[in-house]
């Protein structure tokens, strides 16, 4: 089939970009080429004849018709979205601008021109935070912490809509935190890799005891394959790594395994609204699919750390520019005692 896969130079996008780009499908990326959007990401696909990049914006609805009319897809992954909390707490306009009028901008194309398979992309984060000892299933209630995953909740609402009213055959898929090569350094790993190799402060949010449920990005990407095939229209599946590990425990792995000192660590205030608990069931997705989570935490880990250590030029690329202004400013105010 041919593909239109939204934000597929962005790090989830492009690997699933990269894992799908030569096999069967067609494969056609729509992306605006923000500062998360690296075309250094889909090197290894460049020259590939199923293989098309468009440049645009989700949010621009002549721009949108325009690929699904000269392109012609089957099917559309829907990666595209501002992701980070941090930055949406910062200046919540264009994520909410992006995640929702995005979302109904692309939403609204696929019913016109029929596509077959509509595949909404999101987070768990619309769960919000989970006491435990539970963990969500797709019945959980939608209880956002932050304007990105509100606008993701708000998004995941308005495609399942479009299945209710319109039939437009929408799948949504929900994911743990995400981590490998080709992430940018804004989030937790690739951050604190990052600033390691470069012997940087490595800031920790609070405690560090915020539960995050870990998903190697080449298992999210395989997941959204199988929900693309094999997932009933109108149903939500969650996809998690079943790997739940406190913030401060990934560090610690992190340090480790580059051979860094703990006293790089530097606590700071933590964010407003900072969820304490993710946690998912992906038994849904694995007893209709047969999709397992295959990457073992600590041999990802590793291989990401090697990964991030043999391309120190990617990383010097990514985080130039609007990327220091950005950190300068997320950052230096929330210094406090270690």
């Amino acid at each position: 089939m041919k593909i239109l896969v939204t934000g597929g130079a962005g790090f989830i996008g492009s690997a699933f970009v990269r894992m799908t780009a030569g096999g069967a499908h067609s494969i056609v990326n729509f992306d605006k080429l923000t500062y998360a959007g690296n075309l250094e990401n889909l090197k290894p696909i460049e020259g590939l004849p199923r293989y098309t990049f468009v440049l645009g914006d989700i949010c621009d609805a002549a721009a949108v018709e325009a690929v699904f009319a000269e392109h012609k897809p089957d099917a559309v992954v829907h990666f595209a979205a501002e992701s980070h909390v941090d930055r949406s707490i910062l200046s919540p306009e264009p994520v909410v601008a992006t995640n929702f009028m995005g979302s109904f901008q692309m939403l609204e194309a696929a019913k016109r021109h029929g596509v077959a398979r509509y595949t909404h992309v999101s987070t768990d984060e619309v769960y919000g935070s989970i006491d435990e000892p539970h963990d969500a299933d797709e019945t959980w209630p939608l209880v956002a912490s932050s304007p990105y995953s509100s606008s993701k909740a708000g998004s995941d609402l308005l495609a399942l809509s479009y299945f209710k009213t319109f039939k437009l055959p929408v799948v949504v898929t929900r994911a743990s935190n995400n981590y490998g090569p080709y992430q940018f350094p804004e989030k937790l790993i690739p951050l604190m890799i990052s600033n390691a190799l470069d012997h940087q402060p490595l800031p920790i949010y609070g405690d560090g005891q915020q539960v995050r449920d870990w998903l190697y990005v080449d298992d999210h990407c395989r997941a959204i394959l199988a929900v693309l095939t094999k997932g009933r229209e109108g149903e939500v599946y969650n996809v998690g790594g079943s790997r739940a590990l406190a913030n401060l425990d990934v560090v610690k792995r992190i340090l480790e395994i580059t051979g860094k000192p703990e006293s790089l660590m530097v606590t700071v205030k933590d964010r407003p609204g900072h969820d304490r608990r993710y946690a998912i069931t992906s038994e849904k997705l694995e007893r209709e699919t047969g999709w397992r989570a295959e990457m073992d935490f600590e041999v990802g880990l590793k291989a990401t750390v090697d990964w991030y250590r043999a391309n120190r030029e990617w990383v010097s690329h990514v985080k130039s520019g609007a990327y220091r202004a950005y950190y300068e400013q997320n950052y230096s105010n929330r210094l406090s005692a270690t």
